[in-house]
């Protein structure tokens, strides 16, 4: 068997994942967390209260490690700055004090932090573009303004698939993912779906299909996060120049 030379092995080494990468990453997380709790407290609440706890206490770890690689970037200081990283450390506390809580105890404490991590990687996103502007990654141009925000509903954990007689459809909150453009996402693979890996739409209901971020899905809302939706594009427009005023002429009175 012939070894590729060591040179071309350099190239399939993926670059490190970016701050906000990496909260984006942390929010789906969450997210495969908070639905492993939803189907065991379907599933089987009375048995192993405490199975949640090593998938608890890895979150925390997580969390903590993603906040000292954002100190790393030594940012100049800001109150969002300084309001991001409160956040993602009040996130750890909570993933901590899940680990020794009921199922149901620890679920609600994690409940909101899928949404709350991708605000923080929002924030931190605008944060590093304003100081330092030449290192942004550009936006993604493939991206309709619809599939941005569809993106940043699935990063949040708000988007599930399932099928029912043939047909399938979505769920997502508003506003919402349409079949048509999770398939599109899906076709540039920038979305995945995990088979029943969520809750399902009731008791009694089979599991739906969880849809996460592809980590080429996490690196084009990167480059987008926290830029205004601007029409069917995701890139910013230049801001135009204002129109001058013309004064109509005065018709002199006879």
């Amino acid at each position: 068997m012939t070894r590729a030379p060591a040179e071309s092995l350099l190239f399939d080494v993926p670059p490190p994942l970016t701050p906000v990468e990496r909260l984006l990453l942390l929010a789906g997380q969450y997210t495969r967390h908070n639905d492993a709790l939803d189907l065991l407290l379907r599933e089987a609440p009375e048995r192993e209260p405490q199975v949640h706890a090593t998938s608890a206490q890895r979150l925390a770890s997580d969390t903590r490690v993603a906040v000292k690689t954002i100190q790393d970037e030594r940012l100049y200081d800001s109150i969002e700055l300084a309001e991001t990283l409160v956040r993602l450390k009040q996130l750890a506390f909570l993933s901590t004090a899940s680990a020794d809580s009921g199922v149901q105890a620890a679920r609600e404490l994690t409940a909101l932090a899928p949404q709350a991590v991708v605000g923080c990687a929002a924030s931190l996103n605008a944060e590093m573009r304003q100081r330092r502007w030449s290192t942004a990654a550009a936006p993604e141009a493939r991206l309709t303004a619809t599939q941005r925000t569809a993106l940043e509903q699935i990063a949040c954990g708000h988007v599930v698939a399932s099928a029912s007689l043939g047909r399938e459809f979505t769920r997502s909150r508003e506003p919402k993912v349409l079949m048509s453009t999770l398939r599109a996402l899906e076709a540039k693979g920038l979305a995945v779906r995990t088979p029943a890996s969520a809750p399902g739409a009731y008791i009694g209901a089979p599991a739906q299909d969880r849809v996460h971020l592809a980590p080429a899905g996490i690196t084009a809302l990167t480059s987008v996060l926290g830029l205004p939706l601007t029409g069917t594009g995701s890139a910013p427009r230049a801001t135009p120049r204002p129109i001058p005023t013309v004064t109509p002429a005065t018709t002199p009175r006879r």
